[in-house]
């Protein structure tokens, strides 16, 4: 067994970027090539990426919903390590409302699986939102992050972007493009980190939860 095997479990919620990764329509697609390489003389392999800040499981900063809000290398870091709640809401139709919602107390995060399985290799736009109204009532929980499998908690077709304009409201903080499908429902230690990027409007991630102590 390697030295180093974590004592409790965890789980990679995090995308894997590659080419072919569906992206927004319109965005940048990934790309990586490699510009040394050790096969051809090369002391090293070092390879080179064209993303979207958006690509894959990501971060939004509030610049990306607010002119004058913070970019990706300015959020503060707590809202995104610490304990959450995994919702299931497969069952949900329309979109994510209260009256949707298990009893939620003490948990400052909450991540919402959506999808029965994790559509990898294509853009689905027929995702789950969650309610403007439904941000409102988590904040007032205390709740101060919100993830989805989703690649936005708005519409794709949204021109108002309402979901987003509460979480701007309150202060909160979004995840987006989780991949949920292996964790069940309850309690974790969230550890999400954005990429520190100056003047980004988001910020990938490498997303994981564990299971509690």
């Amino acid at each position: 067994m390697s030295s180093w095997k974590s004592k409790r479990r965890i789980w990679d919620i995090s995308q894997v970027l590659r080419p072919g990764l569906p992206v927004w329509p319109g965005d940048t697609a990934f790309g990586f090539e490699r510009t040394w390489r050790m096969d051809e003389g090369s002391p090293v392999n070092v390879g080179r990426m064209t993303m979207s800040t958006h690509s894959g499981t990501h971060a939004d900063a509030p610049l990306h919903y607010a002119e004058d809000g913070l970019d990706a290398a300015s959020m503060e870091l707590d809202p995104y390590i610490g304990t959450c709640l995994v919702v299931d809401a497969r069952g949900v139709n329309g979109e994510v409302d209260v009256a949707d919602l298990p009893h939620i107390e003490s948990v400052d995060r909450v991540l919402f699986r959506t999808w029965d399985a994790f559509p990898h290799d294509e853009w689905r736009s027929d995702w789950l939102p969650i309610a403007a109204e439904t941000v409102e009532w988590l904040a007032l929980q205390g709740v101060k992050l919100i993830g989805t499998d989703a690649p936005s908690v708005d519409p794709q077709e949204s021109k108002t972007m309402d979901a987003h304009h509460a979480v701007l409201k309150h202060d909160m903080r979004i995840l987006e493009g989780l991949v949920l499908d292996d964790v069940p429902e309850g309690r974790y230690e969230l550890i999400a980190l954005p990429l520190k990027v100056g003047g980004g409007d988001a910020g990938l991630c490498r997303a994981i939860l564990r299971e509690l102590a």
